[in-house]
């Protein structure tokens, strides 16, 4: 096929398109082989995404272990051929199977089956309503399966795993004892996308309960029939250890040359690594500490450069001594994969603004207009409730409380929007929403608290949690890192002092001379933060307030708003009595500097541009088994990914939320803030280990949450189906016995009795080859052509307690006398 031919296939319509190499060329698979790989072949996928008006691409070559180095080879041409095609933006990615990164199984959903053989072979892809099947599936993984072919026979099953005996129009699924509920609802469904995907809906499908066989007897029938009598005991569990992903927090970052002839490869850096690093005329390898290899493309590379780039990646890790199995993605510079990204402690696309506002150039200096956004719509528009961070305008009802004694002691409403550095505190804010009241639950935790009062904090708030039926929203707010939701609540009137404490009675002494920076533009953004008092801390950005016993200077930076002033001069007035002196910067009298310990430099530079990280949202499933944290990330995440036997980690950079299923267990409920403070703290970019951690449960999920997920569905948790719904939906074995008699022409169901119609024969005739019957003799059902004397001579029994024989059994008695 000529490579414009089997490139037609590509178009700008999201989805995917795979090929298989055949004899080195490259043939599309139909759409319903989409989830099949030969062991013995190779293919290339191509995802094509769209956000907004752009297109992205990621191109995959997928090597089976039983593939030739041809094959391996021209499939890597082939990826590379088809980047060239696509402009050179697409991420290029090696898969081996059994290895596959999660964003290759995340596109299979219902998961992926390996099959034996392949072109070579004659092989070939599913046709539509084929039945002449009979195959053992080994079903494997919670979260992104993989069914692998196996021996048919009892020797493959193990007691940890799922297993599929696909006999075409039959399906019957075998759930190891210590096989959880989510493996079993995974494999319940990869065998219905078989039956609808394969066989046109026209195959039955059953389940064995691994503890429970005797229910389901008649099922054990029919696997014995294909894999003889089973044993008595089958191999134990295998750990899933093989499919877990284990965030490894060592990135080192190697620049590649081969100037001399001979590929060079020096190491720049080490974690955590920061864009800059990146020489666009260079190509680099990032070794994600053995588990994958990146190998991004600097767009000044020369073309010879670019094309080895895999090859390079290769020999890397052989050099490196990493398992053939290693997955390596090539990224472009400027086209960079959000898992590139995110091994960055900071990565910036240039003229990006941070939230709704618009940017503004005037040759190198840009100003970013705060645009002001509806918040009324927050809860019909959730994507711009997660974009913004905010669940409403702040207008709701605040409850505060202070940590004192490790007890709760309610915060005078006057002294609302104070908090001391030495102190720990809970909001409670109420909304309602349809009329029903939902509520947001903030641990704000001093940094000079003792580590009695944090722990308080937290045992406090799980006492509030219960209160309201663990409905509330909890978000750790470390001082200095409160989240824009936080300061809407307490409209512009947000104060926090360093140290000290609010408590009654206190001995601490107010400072003599204090400082405080005030940031915002309207009431939704504004707080002061108190700064140690000296000209260091000025900032010709923002406006400051320098206070002492008698007088109040409020310190007007050259490059502060109105807007920005206007709310200093209001959150000022809270704390001062009396009028504050206005000094505008470059107007300072020899007092006001003397208040600050004298005249110094500080920083006058004109405020930049503030880019946005560019960190798109990714969700993980996470688990802390053996004293390991291991995160097993969802690509292309949808709501159905959040497993209600699970916690899951949703990372959106500035933010963290923590999501609890309802049907997941007490120790992972009370792990889930260690778990995102340890995932923060391992992060291999060298991530604010300060960032805010929100934990959110099933079913009172807020808009800020919901916007990250496309098409969120409030009522899914109500209408989502369970496993006991679905198998009991499969009907009963009934149908199983009918169709697997119809496949094996040998009945099930009871035998002929003596009252038969059928003729008989002597022995003798029957025992002849299938074309020396007599014509009305069925080749398969011998027996039931025995008069009654001769069954009982032949079999040793009678026609009734050969029928209660298991089939397997019936079948080979029938062997042995030659009548089948």
């Amino acid at each position: 096929m000529a490579l414009t031919s089997a490139f037609k296939a590509v178009t700008n319509k999201p989805g995917l398109v795979i090929w298989r190499i055949e004899k080195m060329d490259l043939v599309p698979l139909p759409a319903n082989a989409y989830s099949s790989f030969y062991e013995g072949d190779c293919y290339v996928l191509l995802s094509t995404r769209k956000s907004g008006s752009t297109l992205s691409y990621d191109v995959h070559y997928w090597i089976g272990k039983s593939s030739s180095k041809d094959e391996q080879g021209c499939a890597a041409i082939y990826t590379t051929q088809l980047d060239d095609y696509l402009g050179g933006v697409p991420v290029q990615h090696r898969e081996v199977q059994s290895h596959e990164s999660e964003l290759f199984k995340g596109y299979f959903k219902q998961g992926i089956i390996y099959k034996k053989g392949g072109v070579a072979s004659g092989m070939n892809h599913v046709e539509t309503n084929v039945y002449n099947v009979k195959r053992l599936l080994h079903v494997k993984g919670k979260r992104n399966v993989t069914a692998t072919e196996v021996e048919v026979s009892w020797d493959s099953f193990n007691v940890g795993d799922v297993f599929l005996l696909d006999l075409g129009g039959v399906i019957v699924q075998w759930n190891g004892p210590e096989s959880n509920k989510q493996e079993r609802m995974k494999a319940m469904l990869l065998a219905k996308d078989i039956r609808d995907r394969e066989r046109g809906g026209r195959t039955e499908i059953r389940v064995v309960e691994g503890d429970e066989e005797k229910a389901s007897p008649d099922l054990m029938e029919v696997l014995e029939s294909e894999l003889r009598e089973r044993p008595e005991d089958l191999k134990p569990a295998i750990s899933d250890a093989a499919v877990e992903q284990q965030q490894r927090t060592s990135v080192s970052l190697y620049r590649v040359s081969d100037s001399e002839g001979k590929m060079q490869v020096t190491e720049e850096a080490r974690r955590p690594l920061v864009q800059e690093m990146l020489n666009h005329d260079d190509c680099y390898i990032l070794d994600h500490g053995g588990m994958k290899l990146y190998v991004w493309k600097g767009k000044g590379a020369t073309k010879v450069e670019k094309q080895t780039a895999m090859s390079k990646a290769l020999e890397f890790m052989n050099m490196q001594g990493y398992p053939y199995s290693t997955n390596i993605e090539t990224v472009h510079d400027g086209a960079e994969s959000a898992m590139f990204k995110q091994l960055f402690q900071k990565w910036t696309i240039q003229e990006q603004t941070v939230g709704l506002g618009k940017t503004y150039t005037v040759g190198q200096i840009a100003k970013v207009s705060q645009e002001k956004f509806d918040t009324s719509v927050l809860h019909t528009r959730p994507h711009l409730a997660a974009q913004e961070r905010m669940v409403d305008n702040g207008e709701g009802k605040v409850e505060v409380w202070r940590i004192e004694n490790l007890e709760l002691v309610p915060v005078e409403h006057q002294w609302h929007g104070f908090f001391y550095g030495g102190d720990c505190y809970l909001v409670l804010y109420t909304y309602e929403v349809n009329r029903k009241p939902h509520y947001i639950l903030y641990i704000w935790q001093g940094r000079h608290a003792t580590v009695d009062e944090l722990a308080a904090s937290a045992y406090q708030a799980v006492e509030v949690d219960q209160q309201f039926h663990g409905e509330p929203v909890q978000v750790r707010v470390s001082m200095g890192k409160e989240p824009r939701h936080f300061l809407a609540i307490f409209k512009g009137k947000l104060v926090i002092f360093e140290g000290g404490t609010s408590r009654k009675g206190s001995s601490e002494q107010e400072p003599p001379v204090r400082l405080f920076q005030i940031h915002g533009t309207d009431s939704s953004n504004t707080k002061a933060v108190e700064v140690p008092a000296s000209a260091a801390s000025l900032n010709s950005n923002d406006v400051f307030l320098l206070k002492t016993q008698t007088e109040h200077y409020l310190w007007y930076g050259k490059g502060s708003s109105g807007d920005e002033r206007e709310m200093a001069k209001q959150l000022s007035t809270i704390l001062c009595d009396g009028v504050q002196e206005t000094v505008a910067e470059g107007q300072e009298t020899a007092a006001f500097w003397e208040l600050l310990g004298g005249k110094a430099p500080y920083a006058s530079g004109k405020r930049l541009q503030q880019a946005v990280p560019d960190h798109p949202p990714r969700l993980f499933e996470c688990s802390n088994k053996k004293g390991r944290f291991i995160v097993t990330e969802i690509t292309d995440f949808i709501q159905d990914d959040l497993s209600e036997s699970d916690v899951m980690l949703l990372d959106t950079w500035d933010q963290v939320f923590l999501w609890i299923g309802k049907e997941s267990n007490q120790v992972e409920r009370k792990e889930a803030l260690p778990t995102a403070q340890e995932y923060l703290k391992t992060h291999p970019s060298g991530r604010d280990v300060d960032t805010p951690i929100l934990i959110v449960k099933q079913g009172f999920e807020p808009p800020s949450f919901t916007g990250w997920f496309l098409a969120w569905d409030p009522h899914r948790w109500s209408e989502g189906k369970t496993y006991e719904q679905l198998k009991k939906e499969l009907g009963d074995a009934a149908n199983i016995l009918r169709v697997t008699a119809d496949l094996h022409e040998a009945s099930l169901g009871p035998q002929h009795s003596r009252n038969s119609t059928h003729p008989t024969y002597p022995l003798e005739v029957l025992l002849n080859c299938s074309d020396e019957l007599p014509e009305d003799v069925d080749p398969a059902k011998k027996e039931n052509f025995l008069s009654e004397e001769d069954f009982v001579r032949v079999f040793g029994m009678s026609r009734d307690d050969f029928a209660a024989l298991p089939t397997w059994k019936q079948l080979n008695l029938k062997k042995e006398r030659g009548l089948f």
